[in-house]
């Protein structure tokens, strides 16, 4: 009982005792926000890239892809068994985006992916992250009349409701400049009237000031056009895109818009392409060599995953079309070719396991088929992150050692102060160990302590974390946490029950081992030597 009583009495009575307190508790602290907000950052990452990228996938290098990819799904249905949930075909490709903006056309490049519509949302979360409600429910590439994100202002107004009005817009100007070029043309023919009538005086004139040798080219051009066209199509249906629509795409929103600030600091995302309008999109084709096909499509929907690795570069098609256009469609058995096989396996299922099998199914000389899971594609990306918390709880546990060469350095000196003390306890009967086990237990209660008012102020950091955030931006005049950069509403954050025991046991341990040489020299003292100064 007395070790106790001793141990408490210290506590209470050593005020130096409280830096090596304040070094742990800010230690520990420390530890939990940088963990916590890490956690967070990853757990989300981990969940967007797992959103768009199934489990397992199946694919191949060939150019023409996989041809039989029915006789495929049977083999991993048939090895894998009741662990797989959801399978579907996916072709895809590297393709440049290019359409029209403000007068000027621009080109962008993007991973073009044919999807089945009807499967691919039972392999992936594709679905929950499109705009319009009912792509949501079931995609399908048809232009909605509206409702895309109505609380977004700067996309607003979309599909049809966007499209018809653009469209007479711009049939209207058509028909303006033909007119206008008609009534050049009329008025050409006039002059030439005149001079054949031998009124070169004034027609002359006029001639050349206003029909240059270039301006007669471009009007000729500009008439040659609309006949030339009209003859090509004259047994064909022209393109009414008021009432009509392209085959469907759907667009990462990053693709068709910037996100930056407005003139009130409020991050926006400013639109320059929306759904119902048309773009070209060029892609290889499945011969050798390749060449370019160029395909018009309309935009049908946007897909934000919030991963602007994703968002700035993923377009999806309707897997047929793309088939269609590359060739890769038997002639005989009408069976279309595709690039891989995606693989959704039930929750709970043992993923390199799975792996691992279909790849004894399918060795890599299989038609040069490799098999890979999510977490392999990202392997490079998920490393670095494991790496970079790794080495950051190397460095705070620093910060709690720092702590614990203060509490060894604190001991050492009540050791030589208690010198008369330990001497009396000796004295009076107290052995060895006892005297080892006061200065334990005070270390124990220093590391206690420490890391408990370390836990409780680390969770209050981390419940607060964004008004902390707020307050520093307003005493600093710097952001920081920049939406605009990582593409969260807020700073993510997740406490694992896991890391705050590691976290306070470890801290406890430090202050415990810089407690053991000060115990032991304690012990070691003789009383007779103890007392023999006073």
């Amino acid at each position: 009982m007395y070790k106790l009583l001793l141990c408490l009495r210290y506590l209470r009575t050593r005020w130096i005792a409280l830096a090596s307190i304040v070094s742990v508790t800010l230690g520990v602290a420390t530890l939990i926000v940088v963990n916590s907000v890490m956690d967070g950052f990853t757990v989300q990452m981990q969940e967007r890239m797992h959103g768009i990228l199934s489990d397992l996938v199946v694919e191949t290098r060939s150019t023409m892809g996989i041809a039989q990819p029915h006789w495929y799904e049977e083999r991993i249905r048939a090895r894998l068994g009741e662990s797989v949930s959801g399978v579907t075909t996916v072709v895809t490709l590297p393709a440049m985006l290019t359409f029209q903006h403000n007068g000027n056309s621009l080109t962008q490049q993007i991973n073009l992916i044919g999807i089945d519509q009807k499967t691919y949302a039972s392999v992936s979360d594709f679905s929950k992250y499109l705009l319009h409600p009912e792509n949501r429910q079931q995609l399908n590439f048809l232009l909605k009349n509206s409702g895309y994100a109505p609380e977004r202002e700067q996309l607003q107004p979309a599909g049809w409701e966007y499209r018809k009005p653009m469209a007479r817009y711009r049939k209207a100007t058509v028909d303006q400049l033909r007119e206008d070029a008609l009534t050049e043309q009329q008025r050409y023919e006039e002059l030439q009237r005149k001079i054949r009538e031998q009124e070169p005086s004034e027609a002359e004139s006029s001639l050349q000031a206003d029909n240059s040798p270039q301006a007669d080219t471009s009007l000729q051009d500009v008439m040659a056009g609309p006949s030339m066209q009209l003859q090509n199509n004259a047994k064909v249906k022209p393109f009414d895109a008021e009432v009509e629509q392209r085959t469907g795409i759907v667009l990462g929103i990053g693709i068709g818009s910037v996100r930056g600030r407005d003139m009130d600091g409020k991050v926006q995302d400013y639109f320059f392409l929306r759904p119902g309008d048309d773009v070209q999109v060029t892609f290889p084709n499945a011969g050798t060599p390749p060449r370019g096909i160029d395909e018009s499509f309309t935009i049908v929907d946007f897909y934000e995953s919030k991963m602007s690795e994703y968002d700035a570069t993923f377009a999806f098609v309707p897997i047929e079309k793309l088939q269609h256009s590359r060739g890769m469609i038997n002639p005989q058995s009408g069976v279309g070719s595709v690039t891989s096989i995606q693989v959704k396996l039930k929750p709970g299922t043992d993923l390199n396991a799975a792996r691992d099998a279909l790849r004894d199914e399918f060795p890599p000389s299989h038609e040069l088929v490799e098999v890979r899971s999510w977490r392999d594609t990202q392997g490079p990306l998920l490393a670095a992150v494991q790496m970079e918390t790794t080495i950051l709880n190397i460095l705070l546990f620093m910060i709690i050692a720092v702590a614990g060469f203060g509490i060894l350095a604190t001991f050492f000196m009540i050791v030589v102060e208690k010198t008369r003390d330990i001497g009396v306890l000796k004295a009076l009967g107290a052995s060895s160990q006892g005297v080892a086990t006061i200065f334990l237990g005070y270390g124990v209660l220093l590391g206690s302590v420490g890391a408990g008012v370390g836990v409780v102020c680390g969770l209050l950091f981390v419940w607060k974390i964004n008004d902390i955030a707020k307050v520093i931006e307003w005493i600093t005049g710097r952001e920081v946490f920049d939406p605009t950069v990582y593409y969260f509403d807020s700073i993510p954050t997740m406490i694992q029950p896991f890391m705050l025991v590691w976290v306070t046991l470890g801290s406890i341990l430090i202050a415990v081992l810089a407690s053991v040489l000060p115990s032991i020299r304690a012990a070691r003292m003789h009383p007779v030597e103890a007392l023999r100064y006073e």
